[in-house]
Formats: C-alpha cells, structure tokens, sequence
C-alpha cells in the first residue's frame, strides 16, 4: 500500500535518464516512471519499455488492474482474449482487469511503448 510519500498531488516532470531502469530476462529494458496514488484516489503506476527485436516476449499474463499501452516506435502484436492484432506507432491498446494478454515485438527493430495501469494491485 503506497504511503502519503506516494500520493501524485503536485505536478511534475519526469526525465527518462533519471528513472530507474530494470533489465528484463529477454534482453528488454523497463523505465519506471512512476508507481503512487493520484489525489483522486486512483492507484497509478506507469512505465516506459523496450523490446528488441527477434526477441521472445514477456509470457502471456494475466493483471487485475487496467492498463492503457501506447506504441511509440516498432510494430507490435497484442494477443488478447483469443485474437492478435498488429500495431504501430501512435496505436494505443486498452487492456482490461483480467485479461489474459503479451505484447510481442513483431518488426525488425525495437519496440518502445509506454504502460498506464490504473486500479487494482498497481499498488503492490
């Protein structure tokens, strides 16, 4: 449970080179932006990711929050709910609670996209 430090009452700039970065187990980056509880009381974390290409993804997964996912650069595949669809920059993807979902790199260079979770256990 986010503490009163947490709470996203001022606003702010963020800066990409001062986020802290985590090296996923297939070769991506992930930027944490972000991970608190708005003044509205809407539990919020957001980060910034990188898949390289020719890499295999995240595992399918599931969440019990909702997420808002826009491309930035490369073309993705988004698996959800039985179907995959492609996308590319300024695409958005909305997954809902409990959706089971991967986002997959699908172009010849890297994918970056941003990730909005709202609700649920963001706050953990």
């Amino acid at each position: 449970m986010p503490t009163n430090a947490n709470v996203l009452a001022q606003s702010r700039v963020f800066h990409l080179d001062q986020m802290p970065v985590r090296k996923m187990a297939n070769g991506g980056r992930s930027w944490d932006v972000v991970r608190g509880v708005l003044a509205t009381g809407e539990a919020i974390a957001i980060h910034e990711s990188e898949q390289p290409a020719g890499l295999t993804p995240n595992p399918a997964h599931t969440i019990e929050h909702t997420e808002f996912i826009t491309i930035i650069e490369g073309t993705v595949e988004f698996l959800y709910d039985g179907k995959t669809e492609p996308i590319g920059p300024g695409g958005v993807l909305y997954v809902a609670r409990g959706t089971m979902h991967q986002v997959k790199n699908i172009g010849d260079g890297p994918a970056r996209y941003v990730v909005i979770s709202i609700g649920g256990d963001v706050r953990r």
